[in-house]
């Protein structure tokens, strides 16, 4: 097994397709990544497992690569108690999920604003401007410069984990330039493409960090790093001047346009 283990993930999904249902059903699920460069030892370690499961799990895929052989796999680890499904952040990993909230609540909207895009419009142009803004300003330049310029420097930025969420930083401004284009163009149909396939990559990029890299981060940084962290992403709150009231304000609205009964709330 040791020579899979320092395989590419996707390398050992596209050899042994079965792999990956079984990583599935531990909630590993490294069949969608876009990227796939993380290697084999480094998904299981990344997810902490309970020791226990982590063996049943390494069992099962021993028997997809060695079917028919009594392929032993012994963890190094403790048996711990199952998961309760709960996560406890650190204060810091707590202030960036909890930005992700409101990031989600504007792609949950996404899906009825590309049903209903109105492009001649002034106020269905400004829907999709508002939109691209909170997109740039809030997700961008304010959440994801908090884990570019600060958290991912306390780790070695060109792991594969890292590198897999910097990739999707760069594919998601790909597809708001798009947007922008096909907004100038009133393109409709690359607008929508390119909304859906924004909503798409974050989903699966956002619950990639709340689930498994913040979690793994909080259990690898000392707690001398996690008051570093805290006391810089307050700075960067403090230089900027930023207040989410103004997206806060437009997701509202957009509820009560789109679902006036009930408003998301992430």
């Amino acid at each position: 097994m040791e020579k899979f283990l320092k395989k590419g993930i996707k390398e050992v999904i596209d050899q042994y397709p079965d792999v990956e249902n079984i990583l599935d059903e531990y909630g590993i699920g490294c069949g969608p990544c876009s990227v796939g460069i993380c290697e084999f030892k480094d998904i299981v370690a990344i997810h902490n497992l309970p020791a226990d499961q982590e063996q049943e799990l390494m069992q099962k895929i021993a028997g997809v690569i060695y079917p028919g052989q009594d392929i032993g796999s012994k963890s190094n680890k403790k048996k711990t108690p199952p998961a309760t499904g709960e996560i406890k952040y650190s204060a810091p990993m707590k202030q960036l999920v909890d930005e992700h909230i409101l990031i989600k609540r504007w792609i949950a909207l996404i899906p009825a604003v590309v049903d209903s895009l109105d492009l001649d419009s002034d106020e269905g142009r400004q829907l999709i401007l508002d939109g691209i803004d909170m997109i740039r300003s809030y997700a961008d330049r304010y959440h994801h410069a908090k884990e570019e310029d600060i958290l991912f420097k306390y780790f070695d930025v060109d792991s594969e984990i890292l590198q897999v969420m910097y990739a999707d930083h760069t594919t998601g401004r790909g597809h708001v330039k798009a947007m922008i284009e096909a907004l100038d163009r009133r393109d409709k149909a690359a607008l929508g493409e390119h909304l859906l396939a924004y909503r798409d990559l974050l989903t699966g990029h956002i619950k990639k960090e709340d689930e498994i890299l913040y979690p793994w981060m909080d259990r690898n940084l000392s707690t001398t790093q996690l008051g570093e962290l805290f006391a810089k992403f307050a700075e960067v709150d403090a230089k900027m001047g930023f207040s989410p009231d103004k997206y806060l304000k437009f997701i509202e609205k957009t509820e009560t346009r789109f679902n006036p009964q009930k408003k998301l709330k992430g």
